[in-house]
């Protein structure tokens, strides 16, 4: 497990205050899981909710995260990526400041820079957002 947003900066292209993970949980075979306390100045709180556009952020940089994490032991850089399509989005309920939430990046496809994953997010073991990631990385921004 390796958690805080500083430690967490090692393994994503991202900054504050774009950050929407802040724990790495497991990586395993490909698979990802990392959970994200929603703080009251988040970027993406409204009306003390977690809004779709957060939840989606932080699906991606959960994908993200593993990559880097992948990265980080080959000592590279972690790669920016961009996201392709969305396919198949479905949010049940958007998760409120304080909560915790899960994310699960599950590895479907892979060729050559472009990845297709499953992401998941629970709340309290209730699945609450999913969906299909296409995403794309591009190599030539990986600075070592």
């Amino acid at each position: 497990m390796i958690s805080g947003i500083e430690n967490i900066k090692k393994y994503l292209p991202q900054r504050e205050p774009m950050i929407m993970v802040d724990t790495l949980l497991a990586h395993v075979d490909g698979a990802t899981k990392s959970s994200f306390l929603i703080a009251e100045d988040n970027v993406f709180v409204s009306h003390n909710l977690f809004t779709e556009a957060g939840l989606l952020e932080n699906m991606a940089q959960t994908a993200a995260l593993g990559k880097g994490f992948e990265c980080s032991e080959k000592n590279e850089n972690p790669p920016l990526g961009f996201i392709g399509a969305v396919k198949g989005l479905y949010i049940n309920r958007l998760p409120k400041v304080n909560d915790i939430i899960e994310t699960q990046i599950t590895p479907k496809h892979e060729v050559l820079n472009a990845s297709i994953v499953d992401a998941a997010v629970s709340l309290n073991g209730e699945m609450i957002a999913g969906c299909e990631l296409k995403i794309f990385i591009n190599p030539q921004i990986n600075e070592s």
